[in-house]
């Protein structure tokens, strides 16, 4: 693979995609269940780059990203994000009780923790990664037994840090985790919808 090769088109089954969104002016967002198949060789592409080394897997093998989507999806659901027919973003959905970061707060019913991860784009479009948020969120908030979303982002990673704070996330506090320093925020069903009025 080379350093070129930033997205792929998609060419699943139309029967996988569990959710579309249209953005007018931009196009059209899907999102699928992972295939470890087809998407770990662009997967492997996308962590290994300097701006995904907060994901946690910069120097793994194919091998390596495989076997560790293999084990997330023992707890997790993960989807890969379509734009415009091409493969172009990641979602991981867990509960946060089954999850480490459970041991730190007070989980809630209705809570649902994300973590997203954005293709490499070569020619960046403009307001991208914020529509990748508001179609991860919509997806999340459409199901009504999710009140909530956590979110415990690198307290180093100022991006996320923003673009969490633009979608109605509201910080809660610093948590020492095991592998690194995180930002404890939290996002209701009613902060984000609040948050899309106020833009």
């Amino acid at each position: 693979m080379t350093d070129t090769l930033l997205t792929h088109p998609e060419n699943k089954a139309v029967t996988d995609i569990v959710f579309v969104k249209t953005i007018p002016g931009l196009g059209v967002f899907e999102l699928r269940p992972i295939d470890l198949e087809a998407d770990i060789p662009l997967l492997h592409n996308w962590v290994n780059r300097e701006y995904a080394v907060y994901w946690g897997m910069n120097g793994f093998s194919v091998q390596e990203v495989y076997d560790s989507y293999r084990k997330i999806l023992e707890k997790t659901d993960v989807y890969m994000g379509i734009f415009n027919g091409t493969v172009s973003f990641l979602l991981e959905c867990y509960n946060p009780e089954e999850d480490s970061i459970g041991d730190y707060y007070k989980v809630e019913k209705g809570d649902r923790g994300m973590h997203i991860l954005v293709a490499p784009f070569e020619k960046p479009i403009n307001n991208f990664t914020w529509s990748v948020f508001t179609v991860i969120l919509d997806f999340i908030f459409c199901d009504a037994n999710n009140q909530r979303v956590v979110v415990e982002p690198d307290a180093r990673n100022h991006k996320i840090h923003l673009l969490n704070k633009k979608a109605g996330f509201v910080f809660q506090t610093l948590l020492d985790l095991p592998h690194k320093q995180a930002h404890l925020e939290f996002c209701t069903r009613e902060d984000y919808y609040k948050a899309l009025q106020s833009i």
